[in-house]
């Protein structure tokens, strides 16, 4: 072989390995995906839940069936106390963070004449609320971690808004600002933060809403379905690995070719 041909370098088998992930919200949905990924992966995984205990250890079994490590952590990430024990609990059992997934939300649709302040206030404090309580916990992990990524899970409704959807239009549209903020304030600690907005995906939230209204929302994707939670994780696996250390502030939509 000549010496001036260059050698390819292997692919990683598991680009993640000694990297630890926070998802909060991961006990179901798009969270729980995200943190099998990630794990399968290499990372450690912090498993964030506030009520469904059972369905977080069956995610922290099969994370630990499959040879990697895991963690349940249960906290109402609305409460910043509760939040900060999660830091304690996860700080105790897997150190510092590497990875912080800002995941988890609700939903209380209401058209706006009929929402209530307590309708509003909800999902303020969960959607956007919840990722300034878990970001500024564990803010000095990432900035200090030689691969600090920050990820926001936000949503196309944040873009384009939803009818009867107000309250939860406007926590999502907030991570936007929130993102492109906090990339620019952790870009000289080599810290990356960056946002991903699904699409409307096959999750007990979208279970929800009315067959009828379903099949309107459909009508308005290109690509003709729903998407499915696998659909959005390779992009936070992307994220989470070297490949993005140069990749920082984006609002990366995933929503089968909607337009906002």
């Amino acid at each position: 072989m000549s010496e001036s041909i260059q050698r390819l370098e292997p692919l990683e088998r598991k680009p993640l390995t000694d990297r630890t992930c926070l998802v909060t919200g991961s006990s179901r949905g798009i969270g729980r995906e995200i943190a099998f990924e990630l794990a399968r992966c290499g990372a450690d995984v912090a498993v964030n839940y506030r009520s469904a205990e059972q369905r977080a250890q069956e995610v922290t079994e099969t994370i630990e069936a499959n040879g990697e490590t895991a963690v349940p952590v249960q906290a109402d990430i609305a409460d910043p106390d509760q939040v900060q024990r999660m830091v304690e609990e996860v700080h105790d059992e897997l150190g510092e963070i590497d990875v912080l997934v800002n995941n988890a939300g609700i939903t209380v649709d209401r058209t706006f004449e009929n929402m209530t302040y307590e309708d509003w206030q909800t999902v303020i404090d969960v959607n956007l609320n919840g990722t300034f309580n878990c970001t500024n916990a564990f803010y000095e992990d990432i900035k200090s971690s030689e691969h600090g990524r920050l990820i926001n899970i936000s949503s196309v409704v944040g873009q384009q808004g939803n009818y009867g959807q107000a309250n939860y239009a406007t926590s999502k549209g907030g991570l936007f600002a929130f993102t492109r903020t906090l990339a620019l304030e952790l870009a000289s600690h080599d810290s990356t933060a960056n946002c991903i907005a699904p699409g409307f995906t096959e999750t007990d939230m979208l279970e929800k809403v009315p067959d009828r209204v379903q099949e309107k929302i459909r009508e308005d994707i290109p690509l003709d379905r729903f998407a499915e939670p696998e659909d959005i994780v390779g992009m936070v696996r992307f994220l989470a690995s070297d490949h993005a250390d140069y990749m920082t502030g984006q609002v990366i939509g995933i929503n089968g070719g909607m337009e906002w």
